[in-house]
């Protein structure tokens, strides 16, 4: 168990946490600063995996494991301490593809996720051979092991992958709709849908709803699951104010049909949840989320520092 100052906050309650980017990675290692390690399970999002370079990528996954295991770069929320770039200027200087930056050291772990898949191992196994070498307690789980892809239909474009929208153009462009290349096909990895039967509490992340949290959902089985939970499941908004503190969900909501504020968040999880963790700046929408049959609870949700993702995830525990 990892401490917070001087306090421990005892209890063995199971918690299965649904998540994806680096809102959800602070609220991970918020949560871990005082609840058993061993009694959290992260269902991660895959739908941003891709291959560069001949390497399986996996986003989100990685955001995940360097913040748990204490590696993350603090400057981005993303990315490796410590990182060096050798690799990627030799590449840039031969002509190679660099939009998408890999340091030194985060090449070595797709290096070896690489190998490992090619040699037959699963990405849920080799998810958890990583997490074990890093000293990571809490159980990291792939949604699924089977290809997702995240396809956004870009105005005057067509349809793009994840990344090309992501990084590639800066989410700087207007979507239309979004889609799950292999959704279809997909199934829930080995231990997903136990995790969240057995869980005493699920909570969805601040992620941003469509890109980190509905790729996850709509593997078969999955949302059907957290639907029968649904008392035992609160989610927190991933928007403050109206706007997102990172990323593209804000606008997203604006151009996929939804209010950009929390109530566009109640209407999207009005299924799923019982309750919706909301900032103190948007207390004056709790009748409105209530109205999308969520219970509000208001409280500080920016995570500035680790002590406050430490108590925003205590907070959201307390409710449940």
């Amino acid at each position: 168990m990892v401490t917070l100052g001087s306090e421990v906050v005892s209890g063995d309650r199971r918690v299965t946490v649904i998540a994806g980017g680096v809102g959800a990675a602070k609220f991970l290692r918020g949560l871990l600063y005082f609840h058993p390690n061993d009694s959290v399970t992260a269902l991660v999002n895959v739908a941003d995996d891709f291959h560069l370079h001949g390497l399986s990528i996996s986003p989100d996954l990685d955001t995940v494991t360097y913040t748990l295991g204490g590696l993350v770069n603090p400057e981005t929320g993303w990315g490796r301490a410590e990182e060096t770039w050798r690799v990627r200027q030799e590449l840039a200087r031969l002509g190679g593809e660099t939009w998408f930056n890999l340091g030194d050291l985060d090449l070595a772990l797709h290096l070896y996720r690489t190998q490992r898949l090619s040699n037959g191992a699963t990405l849920t196994e080799v998810t958890k051979e990583i997490s074990t070498k890093l000293g990571i307690e809490a159980r990291l789980l792939p949604a699924s092991d089977q290809q997702i892809r995240t396809q956004l239909k870009v105005q005057d474009q067509g349809w793009v992958d994840f990344q090309n929208y992501f990084v590639a153009q800066q989410h700087d462009v207007a979507i239309e709709a979004l889609r799950f290349e292999g959704i279809e096909q997909a199934l829930p990895g080995p231990e997903v849908i136990t995790s969240l039967r057995e869980a005493d509490i699920i909570i969805i992340a601040p992620s941003n709803p469509f890109v980190s949290v509905m790729p996850v959902l709509e593997i078969t089985g999955i949302s059907e699951t957290v639907k029968e939970r649904k008392d035992d499941v609160i989610a927190v908004s991933p928007i403050v104010g109206g706007a997102a503190l990172k990323g593209p969900a804000s606008r997203m909501l604006q151009e996929l049909g939804f209010e950009s504020s929390v109530v566009g968040i109640a209407s999207l999880y009005r299924e799923l949840a019982g309750a919706l963790v909301i900032d103190h700046l948007d207390s004056g929408l709790s009748s409105k989320v209530e109205s999308e049959g969520l219970r509000p609870v208001i409280t500080d949700t920016i995570m500035s520092d680790p002590k406050r993702a430490a108590a925003l995830a205590k907070a959201v525990l307390e409710e449940i």
